[in-house]
């Protein structure tokens, strides 16, 4: 399914409650884990029968180029979940609708747009993150890092997959944050690194995956898909690295002419309500109204302290020339795209 968008007609199970005359279709672009479409959906609808979801997702990098590729005929009414650096990208190109949904005022201000009204709301974070399978680590002789400095040791040499961040938002805030964090050697650092990795795949789940089911011994991936891995029962330890991590938002916004604004507006008021919330504390731990979310079981207990001063409109402006720059040097060993 990689690499390929995937439609989706949300909202079945609330089908029965909705009377077609009365129903509004939308059309949101979303880079939500495919598992999740149907149970968000049906949530909203408990609240909202009158509003048919139909999902166009794929991940984060083919969601923006798709937005952005369609910036003079819109096909999207809203984007529910795609990486704040990438809707700052939009909001650059004059592409969002400003609306300040109802109950901004509970949200953490770093998950709100600095415009007013905003453009662009934070739903919930997800960080970067190493998962370090212990039973194939053992039978390869390959120790358990503990930083990102690791990775780039010998003994790693083929043993390390990670995401591609032309097509992955997992990937590209790794690559955001080594720039942030190293300065003018983040590329040196990920010319090592380069050296090490087997393969880069397109997805950000799926070297967490790889790493849970033994297929590689470290996936560097995001936290909470470590988390569920190793609460599933795979040998997996899930690692914030020792200089930090980095991390993006996952945001929501209003496509600038959708003909369908109010039930737009209506989605978006839903999407940061605490019954939203109840949902995202399901795939994540980290929320954007604070003091709300659950404990995760297995989730990382530094996760949080170790997320780095993440500049989001640095990584928006830049974005195209890391990712040519990120191409150039290491596309070769991407795996091929389905």
């Amino acid at each position: 399914m990689f690499g390929k968008t995937l439609l989706f007609s949300a909202a079945l199970l609330a089908a029965g409650s909705m009377s077609a005359a009365a129903e509004t279709e939308l059309t949101v672009y979303t880079a939500f884990e495919a598992e999740f479409l149907d149970r968000y959906a049906a949530a909203f609808n408990k609240d909202h029968p009158d509003i048919k979801i139909n999902w166009v997702r794929d991940s984060t990098g083919v969601v923006t180029a798709k937005l952005l590729a369609e910036k003079n005929n819109p096909k999207a009414d809203v984007v529910w979940s795609l990486a704040a650096s990438s809707l700052l990208m939009l909001k650059a190109e004059g592409m969002l609708e400003p609306y300040a949904p109802k109950g901004i005022e509970a949200l953490d201000p770093r998950y709100v747009d600095s415009d007013t009204p905003p453009t662009w709301v934070g739903l919930d974070a997800w960080l970067g993150a190493i998962c370090y399978n212990t039973v194939e680590g053992k039978k390869r002789g390959v120790p358990q890092p503990t930083s990102w400095a690791d990775l780039t040791k010998p003994e790693y040499a083929g043993q390390i997959v990670m995401p591609n961040p032309a097509s992955s938002g997992t990937g590209f805030l790794d690559v955001s944050a080594w720039l942030q964090m190293f300065g003018g050697d983040g590329w040196d650092y990920m010319d090592k690194l380069h050296a090490n990795i087997a393969s880069y795949t397109h997805s950000g789940s799926k070297p967490c995956k790889m790493a849970a089911a033994g297929e590689t011994v470290v996936g560097i991936s995001f936290a909470f898909r470590g988390a569920k891995s190793k609460t599933d029962g795979a040998p997996i330890e899930v690692i914030i690295p020792s200089e930090g991590t980095g991390w993006d938002l996952e945001a929501a916004a209003i496509i600038a002419g959708t003909p369908n604004l109010d039930a737009a507006k209506t989605l978006m008021d839903w999407s940061i309500s605490l019954a939203a919330m109840e949902q995202y504390n399901v795939g994540y731990a980290v929320l954007a109204i604070p003091g709300v979310a659950k404990p995760v079981p297995n989730y990382p207990a530094d996760a949080e302290a170790k997320m780095i001063r993440n500049d989001f409109e640095w990584a928006a402006t830049n974005r195209k020339s890391i990712l040519e720059e990120w191409s150039k040097r290491y596309d070769t060993k991407s795996e091929p795209k389905s």
